[in-house]
């Protein structure tokens, strides 16, 4: 008998399917799943998709090369590991008030900044009168961005010398995420509206912005910023507020 192949399915006559323990006789083609009966494993296989390709990517996905180096240590992290001394130095470069800045090192390790700023808010709610007066002793007042006019200048520098002559400590204020040029005006007319303040209501204001200034600054150290301490930043203040702006 002339037997066909599975796949002839132009003839009539019987066919056999090779692979079986005994010889059975069909009418049609093999019709096992491909894959499943015996008679199609021996076909050859098409090429296997490489691991690192991502079949709804059109190319092949490198890896990531893989180094034996460890991660440099975040700023956050070097400041947690930094001894005592250099960390309280790195809190009064934020808030010039040794009370607080050894209360806030003392809790390290902080695992985020969140928790760093929580922290540094309690201890600054906790600031005692004197601790607030030797804060304000070094923190520079605020001065307007470079390129504001003269006019300005002059009107900032008599509301500054008002202020000071009212609370007997310079005038603080957070401007973080006020644009440069809204900065003049976003300022002096909060200098102005102050002047109308007690002093027990202006001392809750100026412990608030304190705090939020500290805030600024230890989110910007925590982000790999360079803070100056606020002494030198103070007696840069008092130096340029000691030599008469050009008219």
């Amino acid at each position: 008998m002339k037997f066909a192949h599975p796949s002839d399915t132009s003839r009539p006559f019987p066919i056999t399917c090779r692979h079986t323990f005994h010889h059975t006789f069909h009418t049609a083609p093999c019709r096992h799943i491909h894959g499943t009966h015996p008679c199609h494993r021996s076909q050859r296989r098409g090429p296997t998709l490489p691991a690192h390709r991502n079949p709804h990517l059109p190319g092949p996905v490198a890896l990531p090369r893989q180094s034996g180096r460890p991660a440099p240590p975040t700023p956050l992290e070097r400041f947690n590991t930094a001894p005592a001394d250099e960390a309280e130095r790195t809190l009064l470069a934020c808030l010039h008030s040794p009370r607080w800045a050894r209360r806030v090192a003392a809790h390290r390790p902080y695992p985020d900044l969140a928790a760093l700023l929580a922290a540094a808010d309690e201890a600054a709610y906790d600031l005692a009168p004197a601790d607030l007066a030797e804060a304000l002793a070094d923190e520079p007042p605020p001065t307007l961005p470079a390129g504001a006019y003269s006019a300005a200048r002059t009107a900032l520098d008599a509301a500054h010398a008002a202020y000071r002559h009212r609370f007997g400590h310079p005038f603080v204020i957070c401007l973080d995420g006020v644009p440069p040029a809204e900065t003049p005006d976003r300022l002096l007319a909060s200098v102005r509206s102050r002047l109308a303040n007690d002093p027990d209501e202006e001392r809750q204001l100026t412990a608030e912005e304190l705090r939020r200034l500290a805030r600024g600054r230890l989110a910007r150290m925590a982000r790999g910023c360079a803070i100056r301490t606020t002494g030198q930043r103070s007696r840069g203040a008092r130096g340029r507020a000691d030599t008469p702006h050009p008219r």
